[in-house]
């Protein structure tokens, strides 16, 4: 099956599904001139399958063309930016340490 990435702004998060079936989703919050990705949960059922790294990635392509800034509370998603590093330069350079992506 397929993933597919969708945006539910009156829920304020970012839903992957596998099939018709919701698998999982990333919580966030808009600040100003950012997005704030505060958790991220994959159903169980779907463990391993790597749906929340396409969540991650698919969310944080759609801040990079919205021109958001990401904070990546979500110790998920720190994780997966850090080991995607072109995903970096969308953290201010002055949080990233702050999110153990390096910077000052």
């Amino acid at each position: 099956m397929s993933a597919r990435v969708a945006e539910n702004r009156e829920g304020s998060r970012y839903e992957v599904f596998s099939g018709d079936q919701r698998a999982g989703y990333s919580a966030y919050r808009l600040e100003d001139n950012a997005i704030a990705i505060l958790h991220t949960d994959i159903d169980d059922r779907f463990q391993g399958q790597g749906l929340g790294s396409e969540l991650a990635s698919r969310m944080l392509e759609d801040a990079r063309e919205r021109g958001l800034a990401v904070l990546p509370y979500c110790p998920f998603v720190q994780e997966y930016m850090a080991t995607h590093p072109r995903f970096a330069e969308l953290v201010p350079e002055a949080r990233r340490a702050e999110f153990g992506l390096g910077g000052t």
